[in-house]
């Protein structure tokens, strides 16, 4: 089989699998689920394969031709598309496995798993997509199965409108990148890939600034960045399993890894707004998380920061690139980015589904405040989950440790700022993490449901397994470098005073931060924050809602309004005087012609007559 088949079938496989779902399956819950599963694991074995083989390649054929326009669907499988089909094939399938007993008793279990296929299949074609056309139609497709999985318990209102808000609001970012594209084409010709790293010449300063920040508009809505942040926390109202892969691992990584695939396009200017956007959302969210007690809340926000972080690191490329040597430190910014996108799956994966154990052996309870004690209750989901939360705070050792101190080196190299802020963020993540872990499975039960609390089974204990032995051993070269070899070079690398550094600040931050949240909430029956710092609380707490009250406010008493007025306007110009009043003057024109045809041979003579007087008239230059 060759790479190009092989690269195909996996495409493919989980599209078979939903067409199956949809056509015999839809009343067969635990078929379509086995179909599903059997899928993604064929699925994970045929995408390893093709990552170990060491092939790659590019293959395209053309689909839509308009004139000199075409439209073509490709393969461009390098170290980059390799390393996210890992993570892509890879976890999704353990979400699956995992899903098979979280989702056992739901009754449309059947449209669940067919949703996430076809999810499955959308992620697989931007991952493969060798232009940027056929990455939009495959983007476009991920956010309609999104929509599809955050609501699928659409009978509850909060879960039909976070996926409306989460469709709506990833359409305005849509909107940018689409126009960003079809300005690529116009300036350069092309939106292949491959031949925009060989032929691009910059194009005017105007269009190189623009096509990139309009590119960047589909990262702020895929990836939650301010200012389009406001829809991935409500997307916590699916099933926590949809949460995990597509608010941990996938879907929210595909403006990331856009990013990556376009950094041929970037200039300066375009890399200062991206590096400060990602700056500025990770301490948001950060700052927000600290006043969570929904636990898929907290680790909605987490996720939120965290792809700050991987945008701020593509970005700080920008202060190399206003020296000149952008591709140079451009690269690096992917090499970290794409780092902590890879050990950021592994670990928020673990940490989501972790959320998911608990929550059903909580019988759905989701407020850290009426968990506690589940350490004993849930001791294998208490060790994994631990493992998670390592990882993100960076404890040494494991994943996220590596990722992290990637990016904060880079961030200590190019921008002073910068890397303050991210320090400060880290240090908040220390603290919210852990506030979560200590509430949840520590102290005495705060309620029957966590009295009663029960260990998980097999088909979702072993998905938390694999993904804590990853969120270990994710971060070491060895193996990342056996799935992303080229992409492994590009990581930026302590030596000297700034290794001393980075690792002094990376422990203080653990330090301070953990240490602050377990002494801070020692008494775990209490909201310590609210009670003991009532200012700082409420301050948060306006700022987590401070974005969804100004959209509110906006479509409320700006949008609703002018669409009233343009409502007005319609009715009395459009459809008033114009569309009315043609139709009105038609009307009169066609009495007067059926007056001319009445059928009477007298009212034809005297037709004929006025015809006469009035031809007289003419030739004797009356008129």
């Amino acid at each position: 089989m060759t790479p190009v088949t092989q690269a195909l079938l996996v495409l493919l496989l989980p599209l078979a699998s939903a067409t199956i779902i949809a056509l015999f399956l839809r009343r067969q819950g635990q078929l379509a689920s086995m179909v599903s599963v059997t899928a993604a694991a064929v699925l994970a074995a045929l995408s390893l394969s093709l990552i170990l083989g060491g092939e790659r390649f590019t293959a395209s054929l053309e689909w839509l031709r308009f004139g000199h326009f075409a439209v073509s669907l490709g393969f461009k499988f390098d170290d980059l598309a390799a390393v996210m089909l890992f993570v892509v094939s890879f976890v999704g399938f353990f979400i699956h496995l995992f899903s098979t007993g979280y989702m056992h008793d739901d009754p449309a279990r059947a449209r669940y798993f067919g949703g996430l296929s076809i999810f499955m299949f959308a992620m697989l074609g931007i991952v493969f997509a060798d232009n940027l056309f056929m990455m939009f139609i495959f983007w476009e497709l991920v956010g309609f199965s999104s929509y599809l999985l955050i609501g699928h318990w659409h009978e509850k209102k909060s879960a039909s409108d976070a996926a409306k808000k989460a469709f709506i609001v990833n359409r305005v970012g849509d909107f940018g990148f689409l126009l960003g594209i079809i300005m690529c084409y116009a300036v350069h010709g092309t939106v292949n890939l491959t031949e925009l790293t060989a032929a691009h010449d910059g194009g005017t300063l105007a269009y190189s600034r623009l096509i990139p920040l309009l590119l960047f508009c589909g990262a702020v809505g895929k990836s939650a960045q301010m200012p389009l942040q406001v829809w991935l926390p409500d997307a916590m109202e699916g099933p926590t399993p949809v949460s995990a892969l597509i608010h941990a691992a996938t879907m929210v990584a595909a403006g990331i890894y856009m990013l990556c695939r376009i950094e041929v396009l970037m200039v300066a200017d375009a890399l200062q707004v991206i590096m400060w956007t990602g700056t500025v959302t990770a301490l948001y969210a950060a700052l927000c998380a600290i006043v969570q007690s929904d636990i898929k809340k907290v680790l909605a926000y987490s996720t939120l920061s965290q792809l700050g972080y991987m945008v701020a690191a593509f970005g700080l490329g920008s202060q190399a690139a206003a020296e000149g040597d952008n591709r140079l430190l451009i690269a690096t910014g992917i090499g970290a980015a794409m780092f902590h996108l890879t050990t950021h799956a592994f670990f928020k994966a673990l940490l989501f589904l972790g959320s998911g154990s608990v929550i059903h052996g909580c019988h759905h309870e989701q407020d850290i405040f009426k968990m506690g004690g589940l350490k004993a209750r849930m001791p294998l989901t208490f060790v994994t989950f631990t493992i998670g939360v390592a990882a993100i705070v960076g404890f040494p050792g494991l994943a996220g440790f590596f990722s992290k101190d990637a990016i904060l080196l880079l961030a200590y190299q190019t921008n002073t700022a910068v890397f303050a802020i991210l320090t400060l963020t880290a240090v908040l993540t220390s603290f919210y993490m852990v506030r979560m872990w200590k509430l949840v499975f520590f102290g005495s039960a705060r309620s029957d449901h966590a009295a009663h609390a029960h260990e998980s089974g097999f088909s979702m204990t072993l998905p938390l397994i694999v993904l804590a032995v990853l969120s270990v051993i994710g971060g070491y070269g060895a193996f990342f470098g056996r799935i992303g070899g080229y992409v492994q070079h590009l990581i930026p690398h302590a030596e000297g005073a700034a290794h001393t550094t980075i690792l002094a600040v990376s422990a203080a931050v653990l330090i301070l931060g953990a240490g602050s949240a377990w002494l801070f909430y020692r008494h775990e029956a209490t909201d310590t924050l609210s009670q003991k710092s009532r200012g700082l609380f409420q301050g948060l707490t306006v700022l987590k809602e401070s974005f969804d009250s100004l959209y509110d406010y906006y479509v409320a008493k700006v949008q609703q309004r002018f669409a009233m007025l343009l409502n007005f306007l319609e009715q009395i110009f459009l459809a008033g005087l114009i569309i009315r009043g043609l139709a009105g003057f038609v009307g009169l024109l066609g009495l007067g012609a059926r007056a001319l045809h009445v059928g009477s041979l007298h009212a034809y003579v005297y037709w004929f007559l006025l015809g006469l007087v009035l031809f007289w008239a003419y030739a004797a230059g009356v008129f």
